[in-house]
């Protein structure tokens, strides 16, 4: 056969496929009737009045069934703000991602089978055809690890992960475009994985759906939930950085702030501008080099920054930097422009990011001012002034200090050390001499390899700033020049101590704190799917230690009215007594336990215990209010006793005071048995449903109805809807059967062994619903 001709009978066969993924006409809106400004109430009743004409069990229609699926899924549609608003802007309600995922699932596997690539048809969603700017961002896993995660620690990264067939990565491509050529201008790092190409990377980002955007800083990963517009993308990467990166300066505090240069080892930067706030490419810069520099910023149009701007006679009009070293009273270096760019900041700071005299506090600091010697033409000589801390040493330290500025050269770098903090440091050079001890020494050196090793020379006599030291040390220098061979003696320093390293309490304090950052983050925002099984053990063991405690205090107040011998005991004997047949038929039912575990249905467990029941379980749900609950709960216990022996059965109590609309939603689909009067009824809110009892089947979405039983209706009514007319007439005049003693109130239980008899044997009539209501 013809290639061309094969081709062709492929995309034949292919083309109901295609067809099939276009998204449909479905308009929820026109399924429930309702037009797009109505309220949540509106749509709600709409459902109902539809669910109740359409439900197959009622509607013999052959169509019946099609159309309550319809109507069931305008309302998940409708009754979620977020897919309602994905609606109304763009037509669908995400629901084209997961079919057009679907689609691409067929496609691989007929592309598994025929061994070949869909590129060969250009798909009009297809990564290929999308805009290629995100190219030159794409990340790999290797690239990541070794590349990425180290750089976060000079820049926050924001990262897209996508993928094919993605109808909402398509939707936020406009934003995601501008934003992330605007804030990579500013300094931040931009990503983009790939989830079909780059799977492993997405799994360890976490990111188990298209499109996720997450932020990455310090190694940290930092999931977005906002919704995808530009100022909620720039607050998002505003808020990785930490909160004291830049100070806020004024005529009150900028005396301090440049003065701290002694404590922070660093130069200190002002930006003096007229934004009320700091500005996000500042922020970005301070992150960069926070190790080497200390930032304020000044807000020139505030009141209380008349004094420093005039002390430096800066131009309110254009933004201007400033750094300061060892001399407040005078910038070191200035920068002005009407705009300030990325490129221009990072040469200013990188010219200056030490003090003219840096104290070397720890190694890494003295490996960026003494490198080691790679070549005769690269060689660099550190002049280091070995002293002591207090006013003792000032006046050494200011004359050596002087001498640095006024012979500043590329080849020199002029450091100092404190010889109490660095103990053997000073030793190594100074050889325990006794003429320096308790004075300053000067030192020239050069260090030969990584390991420790270099050359130096001492200056003879201790270090004392006069004229005559000077003159020495210059001359030194200039020998140094012609002559490498000066520096004669050679030696062996270890590592220098981290002198401004928190202590082990404060290291261990902030881990823990980032510790349970992270998995307060885990828990309510992303990796769920990781969470899962520590959130399903911890709810379990709250569920069985909660539910064991109320059942047990129930059946402690009730035990202790008579004294038996055993609470188990008690309960099988009023049993007995309640119905003898019933009890000789129980007898093969033995409970497993001496109580009845009873727990309260809330928001908290409701999904485990309801929406996901296991197949052929069911919760019986007994409806009481706070006035009712002692007595209600004693009766109930009583009377399902001896059915605890089912380990598919579970028994639960529903608060009427929290919960009626949830009640009601369900009873609306019980209206032969349980009517509910209509909301403008006078009576509507007098409606009593204490005593109702509720089997609830999770997996088949049905429950059974137990009505409360009528004083003098001697034959119960077991879920029937006899004599409901006349029980709701006696409820409006306030004349409900149920008194405020507490025998009336158990009354209403009357019966239920028997009604649970026939629960068992299936003979009870079943309400189906479409889908279980949230328990808000």
């Amino acid at each position: 056969m013809e290639p061309g001709r094969a081709a062709c009978i492929l995309l034949l066969l292919l083309l109901p496929a295609l067809g099939a993924a276009a998204p449909g006409e479905f308009d929820p809106y026109r399924v429930l009737g309702v037009g797009r400004s109505s309220s949540q109430a509106d749509i709600k009743k709409a459902y109902k009045r539809l669910a109740r004409e359409w439900h197959p069990d009622k509607n013999k229609d052959p169509g019946a069934e099609d159309k309550f699926i319809q109507i069931s899924k305008a309302y998940e549609i409708l009754s979620n703000e977020e897919k309602r608003a994905n609606f109304d802007r763009y037509g669908d309600a995400g629901e084209s991602q997961g079919f057009s995922q679907q689609q691409h699932r067929q496609f691989h596997r007929f592309h598994d089978g025929f061994y070949f690539d869909e590129s060969f048809f250009h798909f009009p969603f297809n990564s290929e055809r999308r805009d290629t700017s995100d190219e030159k961002y794409l990340l790999h896993f290797s690239h990541y690890i070794n590349e990425i995660v180290p750089d976060s620690f000079k820049k926050p990264y924001l990262i897209k992960i996508t993928s094919d067939w993605c109808f909402s990565c398509i939707h936020i491509e406009p934003v995601w475009k501008e934003v992330a050529q605007e804030l990579e201008v500013l300094g931040a790092g931009i990503g983009v994985v790939h989830a079909g190409y780059e799977r492993r990377l997405a799994h360890h980002l976490g990111a188990h759906s298209t499109p996720t955007l997450l932020g990455l800083i310090n190694g940290k990963i930092t999931f977005f939930h906002n919704a995808v517009v530009r100022e909620n993308l720039r607050q998002f990467v505003e808020n990785l950085l930490p909160g004291n990166l830049v100070e806020k300066i004024t005529d009150k505090n900028y005396i301090r702030f440049l003065s701290d240069w002694k404590k922070d080892n660093k130069p200190h930067v002002l930006l003096f501008d007229h934004m009320p706030v700091v500005p996000l490419l500042y922020k970005l810069t301070a992150f960069a080099y926070r190790d080497y520099l200390s930032f304020g910023y000044v807000y020139v149009g505030l009141r209380g920054t008349e004094e420093l701007s005039s002390q430096y006679n800066i131009n309110v009009y254009t933004p201007t930097m400033m750094i300061f070293k060892e001399h407040i009273d005078r910038p070191a270096d200035i920068v002005q422009a009407r705009e300030m760019k990325k490129q221009l900041i990072d040469d200013f700071l990188s010219q200056n990011k030490f003090l003219m005299v840096a104290r070397l506090t720890n190694q890494r600091l003295f490996q960026e001012l003494c490198p080691v010697k790679k070549s005769h033409r690269q060689r660099k000589h550190c002049v280091v002034l070995l002293t002591g801390e207090g006013e003792k040493f000032a006046e050494a330290y200011g004359a050596f200090l002087t001498f640095a500025v006024a012979n500043t050269k590329d080849t020199l770098k002029f450091v100092h050390i404190y010889n109490n903090r660095q103990p053997e440091f000073a030793d190594a050079l100074l050889m325990d001499e006794e003429k320096y001890r308790g004075r300053s020494a000067v030192v020239i050196l050069e260090r030969r390899n990584n390991a420790g090793k270099i050359a130096y020379k001492a200056l003879e006599e201790p270090w004392q700033g006069s004229k005559e030291d000077n003159f020495i040390l210059l001359d030194l220098l200039d020998q140094l020049r012609t002559d490498p061979g000066l520096l004669s003696s050679e030696t062996v320093v270890s590592d220098l101590n981290d002198e401004l390293a928190p202590m082990f309490l404060i290291r261990w304090f902030y881990s823990t704190l980032d510790y349970i950052s992270d998995c307060w983050d885990s828990l309510f925002h992303s990796n769920w799917r990781e969470m899962m099984p520590l959130l399903s053990l911890l709810f379990s063991a709250l569920f069985i230690l909660f539910g064991t405690v109320i059942v047990q205090a129930f059946s402690d107040s009730s035990d202790t009215r008579d004294s038996p011998p055993s609470g188990k005991e008690e309960i099988a004997t009023k049993t007995e007594k309640n119905d003898a047949s019933f009890s000789k038929e129980s007898n093969s039912r033995i409970p497993k336990k001496g109580f009845v575990e009873v727990t309260e249905l809330t928001d908290i467990n409701y999904t485990s215990n309801l929406v996901r029941l296991r197949p052929g379980h069911m919760n019986v749900v007994l409806i009481l209010s706070n006035s009712t609950k002692t007595p209600l709960l004693q009766k109930f216990a009583l009377e399902v006793y001896t059915f605890t022996g089912s380990s598919s059965l579970h028994f639960s109590f529903l608060s009427l005071d929290k919960h009626r609309e949830w009640l009601e939603y369900l009873l609306d689909f019980a209206q032969d048995a349980a009517p509910i009067p209509n909301q403008y009824d006078k009576h509507f809110l007098e409606r009593d449903y204490t005593g109702y009892v509720l089997a609830l089947n999770g997996h088949k979405k049905y429950f059974c109805l137990f009505k409360p039983h009528r004083s003098g209706d001697e034959g119960g009514t077991l879920g029937s809807c006899e004599d409901y007319n006349a029980l709701q007439h006696a409820e409006a005049k306030g004349k409900s059967s149920c008194s405020p003693g507490s025998r009336s109130i158990k009354n209403k239980l009357h019966k239920l062994s028997f009604w649970m008899e026939r629960l068992l044997e299936g003979s009870l009539q079943r309400f189906y619903i479409p889908s279980w209501p949230a328990l808000d």
